[in-house]
């Protein structure tokens, strides 16, 4: 590949990342979003691999995580006492019972769901779905408070709940931390809670989601396709360390309804494009 070819490449692998970056956290769908990305910014690769490249450059974004609640998500730190460090497994065993739903549910259908349900029918239909569940909600919890506002009140019990709810994310466009966040708020969570423990869901989940992407394509690249991988992943990671703290400081002051209107403009979007030119 010449160096120009590369680099433009290169370029399309970095406005990928900047997409999963901002997508992958606020609760507007990543995958409507790269559908239709993808139709105007066509990385020059198999389909085999752009299909593990939308999965793996997640591990960038997951890091981001990874880095922003490393202290809180670490039970080993020798800065927490004994019944902050049990307070963390407890957050811990409270994410796998979160994530059982998602993986008994999602590795048997993996194959299914991308063959049958990864277009823009699927993807248009559940942003406005989502869309208007968000505007509902938040209508009906205008006022009230949640009643959980700490880890320590979110039950094992809710934990499993809401991991009932991120299983509906397996439907593209449906967004996985949409459905979460909507699950725990309707459980009773604050949307702070709700939106942390959407993240820490995140972690196990993306980071087999990726795996099992690897394993399906092979460990054999290119030296292009590697760059393209590294650039994707570096770029999702900055950008989303930039999503996650607004979304956190949007939360404080504002409910989720304007991410509701706009998955619905989105979702009539997708629809009108792919009608007029697909």
């Amino acid at each position: 590949m010449e160096v120009t070819d590369l680099f433009i490449e290169l370029l399309k692998a970095a406005i990928i990342g900047i997409v999963e970056g901002i997508t992958e956290w606020l609760p507007i769908s990543s995958t409507g979003h790269m559908i239709l990305v993808e139709e105007f910014i066509k990385i020059n690769a198999s389909d085999e691999f752009m299909e593990m490249f939308r999965v793996v450059i997640q591990l960038g974004a997951i890091l981001a995580v990874v880095l922003l609640y490393f202290h809180k998500l670490n039970p080993l730190s020798s800065k927490k006492t004994l019944r902050q460090k049990k307070d963390t497994m407890s957050i811990w065993y409270k994410v796998i019972i979160g994530v059982l739903p998602a993986a008994v549910i999602g590795i048997p259908l993996d194959d299914w769901l991308d063959e049958h349900l990864y277009n823009y029918q699927t993807v248009a239909l559940m942003l406005v779905v989502y869309g208007i569940l968000f505007i509902v909600i938040e209508n009906y919890n205008k006022g009230r408070k949640g009643l959980v506002q700490s880890f320590n009140q979110l039950s094992y019990k809710m934990a499993f709940l809401i991991g009932m709810f991120q299983v509906l994310s397996l439907i593209p466009g449906t967004s996985r931390s949409g459905a979460t966040i909507l699950g725990a708020i309707l459980l009773g969570t604050s949307r702070t809670i709700a939106a942390e423990f959407s993240f820490f869901l995140s972690i196990p989940v993306m980071f087999g989601a990726s795996a099992l992407k690897l394993v399906k394509f092979g460990f054999e690249f290119s030296g292009e396709e590697i760059m393209m991988l590294l650039v994707g992943m570096i770029v999702a990671f900055v950008v989303s360390i930039i999503a996650i703290r607004f979304l956190l400081g949007y939360i404080k002051t504002n409910d989720f309804k304007a991410f509701g209107w706009y998955r619905i403009v989105l979702g009539i979007l997708v629809t009108g494009y792919f009608l007029m030119f697909g």
